[in-house]
C-alpha cells in the first residue's frame, strides 16, 4: 500500500471505481469492511496506489442492498431539501399512508428506509414532478455527481414571446454565474408549454434562462430522470424504485 501524497485516499479510489459513494466508503472502512492488498484498512485518509486491489466484505453489499430508492411526486410548497423559511421537507410526505396504492414494489415500508434518505437533486420550492430520494450513494452520484450526464426532463408552462432567435439561445449560448451552460434541447410543447431536457442543474436554472430571453416561467414539472419518468404517480405519493429500472 503506497501510502503517498500523489495517491488517491481509499475512500475516493473506492468511489471512482463505482464500488459505493465517498460518504458509504468512509462507512465501510471504519467498519472494517475493507482490505486493501489483502490488508483490513480501517483508519479513514489512507491513501493507496490505483493499482492497489480492494476487496469489500459481503456485509458492506449486504447493507448496500438493503438500501431504498424513493420515488416522490413533490408537490408546490415543499423544499427539496432541508426545512427552511418554515416549509416543512418533502422527506415528510414519505409516509405509509402516502405510498402510491399502484406501487408494485413488493418493499414492505420501514422507519429504517427514512434514515439517511436524501435528495438527489433538488427542486424548487414552486415547482412540481418527480424528486428522487435515496439512501444509496451510487444513485446519488449518478444523478448528482461532479462527471453526472443523466437526463432530466421538464415541461414548463411560460408567458411571454419567444422568437427563433430565443430558442436558439434557450438551446445553447446562455451563461449563469459566469459559466456558460451545457447544450438543452427545448421545444414547444404547446402553445403555452415549453419542453427541457437538460445535463446539468444549476440552481432555479430554467426560471433563470427563461428570464434572460424574456420569458416568465408560470409552471415547472420535472417528469423524467434519466430513464425513469414520473409517469401516473399523483401528486403526493411516492413509490420504490424497482430493480429492473435504472437511471
Amino acid at each position: 500500500m503506497a501510502d503517498t501524497s500523489d495517491n488517491p485516499r481509499l475512500s475516493k479510489r473506492m468511489s471512482e471505481l463505482g464500488l459505493c459513494s465517498r460518504r458509504e466508503a468512509d462507512r465501510w472502512i471504519t467498519n472494517g469492511w475493507v482490505k486493501v492488498d489483502g490488508k483490513v484498512v480501517d483508519t479513514l485518509g489512507v491513501r493507496v496506489s490505483p493499482e492497489a486491489r480492494i476487496e469489500i466484505d459481503p456485509a458492506a453489499r449486504a447493507h448496500q442492498s438493503g438500501q431504498v430508492t424513493i420515488l416522490l411526486h413533490k408537490p408546490v410548497g415543499y423544499v427539496s431539501g432541508q426545512a427552511e423559511d418554515g416549509y416543512e421537507p418533502a422527506i415528510v410526505l414519505v409516509r405509509p399512508e402516502n405510498r402510491w396504492a399502484a406501487d408494485p414494489s413488493p418493499i414492505e415500508f420501514k422507519p429504517a428506509h427514512l434514515r439517511g434518505l436524501a435528495p438527489a437533486g433538488r427542486l424548487d420550492i414552486d415547482s412540481t414532478g418527480l424528486l428522487v430520494l435515496t439512501q444509496d450513494g451510487r444513485v446519488a452520484k449518478q444523478l448528482i455527481g461532479e462527471d453526472s450526464s443523466v437526463e432530466k426532463e421538464y415541461l414548463v408552462r411560460v408567458e411571454g414571446t419567444l422568437g427563433p432567435e430565443g430558442l436558439k439561445r434557450l438551446r445553447f449560448g446562455l451563461t449563469l454565474d459566469g459559466m456558460k451552460l451545457k447544450p438543452a434541447e427545448v421545444s414547444w410543447q404547446n402553445e403555452q408549454q415549453l419542453r427541457f431536457v437538460l445535463r446539468q442543474g444549476r440552481k432555479r436554472q430554467i426560471r433563470r434562462m427563461c428570464e434572460l430571453v424574456g420569458l416568465s416561467v408560470t409552471g415547472l414539472k420535472r417528469v423524467r430522470s434519466g430513464n425513469v419518468p414520473l409517469g401516473g404517480l399523483p401528486v403526493g405519493k411516492w413509490r420504490y424504485l424497482r430493480p429492473d429500472e435504472k437511471f
